[in-house]
């Protein structure tokens, strides 16, 4: 079976793009964008006249084309270049918004809707998480009543990712009865009336990817915004979680990746009683093992997508992928902090942000909690 490389001249060249991209249009921003608590809607603009925007998206809707390891490597590559998982978090939320739309949607939504999020004209926000429903997705209340040509829609989201600045949301709704087959997916425009946006939440880490609470009082949205059939929701969002939470895979062992960066140019660099912190043996193991973290992690996740890609049913190792960057990148950007020393408590220096940005990894997209009990049911199968 054929598994596509991670370093052809044709992804080489992309990392080069986007290494140039993030140090000329991100790094000298982050900072200020991290204060601000969003990211300007110029950024979207930019990254899709850069190319990169729709990437791992089909061209016959405004994307760029490629294959999820094109997009893993935009993800990677950008994090490595001095951005952040909370800058993927917020730049591409359509990663996570979109695909069900594009998969299921009618073709005169996909063209209103995909085309001007892809050039980054745009923002499309996934809201499925409720006050009362996280992981337990078939649990979720959002009522949506067929009225005619439209439906009703009553609920709550929460921690909806770029909440506060999408056009457009592509919402989990009750349409049915209890349970899985209950659930619908429908696309909810920012300004139809009864959508309520809170304040951005403030949160530990991803200050700059803003996060909202949706209250949804009476909507009445056009039963053509239906995505997919109905009853379908539930389905539809199953078959996208391994895309979310490999890319979350990506995002650790790469914040891990980028933290050894930092550390081994610190610790090369800072002098101790008359030596560099590199000359001692307790400094050389520590970077060591944060060394052999991130190079685990790194090609697990990678051969782990590749089966993906190739077509295979790898649901379990796709769980295990998630928590095995994720303890790594926990263990790394811990280290990380503690031998850049006071500077490593320090706002303006760049591992303490990837300190509080990595706390969100095992949790968002499925917690590491939920990932064991997948592998756990299916080992014992």
């Amino acid at each position: 079976m054929h598994h596509p490389e991670w370093d052809t001249p044709e992804r080489r060249a992309l990392r080069d793009t986007v290494r140039r991209f993030t140090e000329d249009r991100i790094v000298p921003h982050l900072a200020g964008w991290e204060e601000d608590g969003q990211l300007p809607r110029e950024l979207h603009r930019a990254t899709a006249d850069a190319g990169l925007l729709g990437i791992g998206f089909p061209e016959a809707v405004g994307g760029a084309g490629g294959s999820p390891i094109d997009m893993f490597t935009v993800t990677e590559q950008m994090i490595l270049s001095g951005g952040s998982s909370g800058l993927i978090a917020g730049l591409f939320t359509h990663g996570i918004g979109l695909p069900h739309l594009i998969d299921g949607g009618a073709p005169e939504l996909v063209e209103r809707v995909a085309r001007p999020v892809l050039a980054g004209e745009a923002i499309i926000s996934l809201a499925i998480t409720e006050p009362d429903a996280g992981s337990d997705v078939a649990g979720l209340t959002t009522r949506a009543v067929r009225d005619g040509d439209h439906y009703l829609v009553s609920g709550a989201k929460l921690y909806i990712t770029s909440g506060t600045r999408a056009d457009h949301y592509t919402v989990a709704v009750r349409t049915g009865g209890e349970g899985a087959t209950g659930i619908s997916l429908l696309l909810i425009d920012r300004d139809t009336p009864g959508v309520h946006v809170s304040a951005p939440l403030k949160k530990m880490g991803w200050w700059c990817s803003d996060t909202a609470e949706l209250h949804l009082d009476d909507v009445r949205v056009p039963a053509a915004n239906l995505i997919g059939v109905e009853g379908g929701g539930f389905a539809q969002i199953m078959q996208h979680f391994a895309s979310e939470r490999l890319s979350m895979a990506v995002q650790g062992y790469a914040t891990a990746h980028r933290c050894l960066d930092l550390t081994l140019a610190h610790v090369r660099h800072r002098e101790t009683f008359g030596r560099p912190l590199s000359s001692r043996q307790l400094i050389r193991h520590r970077v060591a093992e944060m060394a052999r973290q991130v190079d685990v992690a790194r090609t697990y996740v990678r051969a782990v997508t590749d089966r993906w890609v190739a077509g295979e049913d790898v649901t379990c190792e796709v769980a295990m992928a998630k928590n095995t960057a994720v303890a790594a990148c926990d263990a790394v950007v811990d280290d990380a902090v503690q031998l850049h020393g006071g500077m490593g408590y320090l706002r303006e220096t760049e591992v303490e942000r990837h300190y509080r940005d990595s706390r969100i990894l095992g949790i968002g997209g499925g917690t590491t909690e939920i990932m064991n009990e997948i592998v756990g049911r299916l080992l014992l199968a």
